[in-house]
């Protein structure tokens, strides 16, 4: 739509605004019956919930130390354990007992939600991952801290645990799921990508983290986004999709609609 020229220092015209080089058609809102505009959006969204979600691979139980606490440090003291923590704000543990520390301020943590993901197939737990970042005023939350062990990293108890909160969050009507992480983490970026996120940009020089800068890179899926995803992640995660060992037998990326 061609504007109308503003440079000349014309009136901006009822119902336009001004945008560089003249006015456009404000958006309209809905209106009450005394004209008085209205957001379409809830008041709030519900927070959601520390419980324990089941999947056909593994389940998520919101984290308990006593529970929950020497499996994931045979995790987290595994000979992997500088790998798995290289982009972690937290520091390899040097104990069970620091790590206990560790295990309990996530637990009693009101900035984010920790679960430790079990494995169906052996009962134990193999990793945790976070709810955090989680506004209720605007609907939108994120997927962090994750530590995958090597026993589950790469495979469908993984992608799985992925799925089961993402599906909570946007069952709750949440309009934004988001993953962030170091730029220079090439794993993380891949998986974002392969879960089926838009990548959103760099924040350069965002943090100080372990005595390093940390440009942080920034993901999304949306609540519009989410219903093709859902299919696909269904689709993949059906047991038909895996030969007799366990392997995919076609790509989490194939069951998406080209975009």
């Amino acid at each position: 739509m061609t504007p109308i020229d503003a440079r000349a220092g014309a009136p901006c015209p009822a119902g336009w605004r001004l945008e560089a080089v003249g006015w456009y058609p404000a958006p309209v809102l809905p209106v009450s019956d005394d004209e008085t505009p209205m957001s379409s959006f809830p008041a709030s969204w519900p927070m959601p919930e520390r419980q324990p979600f089941a999947g056909l691979y593994c389940r998520l139980e919101p984290l308990d130390p006593a529970l929950h606490g020497n499996d994931l440090y045979a995790v987290a003291s595994d000979r992997d354990a500088e790998r798995l923590y290289r982009w972690l704000p937290d520091p390899v543990p040097t104990s069970r007992e620091a790590f206990e520390e560790e295990l309990l301020a996530a637990a009693a943590s009101t900035d984010r939600m920790a679960f430790a993901v079990i494995d169906g197939a052996t009962g134990r737990a193999e990793g945790r991952q976070s709810l955090m970042d989680i506004s209720t005023a605007h609907g939108s939350a994120e997927i962090g801290h994750i530590l995958w062990g090597p026993r589950i990293a790469g495979t469908r108890v993984a992608t799985e645990a992925f799925f089961l909160l993402a599906d909570h969050v946007f069952g709750l009507g949440y309009r934004r799921y988001q993953w962030r992480c170091n730029a220079r983490n090439g794993p993380s970026r891949r998986a974002a990508e392969r879960f089926g996120y838009a990548f959103e940009g760099i924040f350069r020089q965002h943090l100080v983290l372990k005595g390093e800068s940390r440009d942080t890179a920034w993901y999304s899926i949306l609540d519009h986004e989410w219903p093709d995803r859902r299919t696909a992640f269904k689709r993949w995660l059906d047991p038909e999709n895996f030969d007799e060992a366990g392997r995919q037998r076609r790509r989490l990326s194939e069951f998406r609609p080209a975009s």
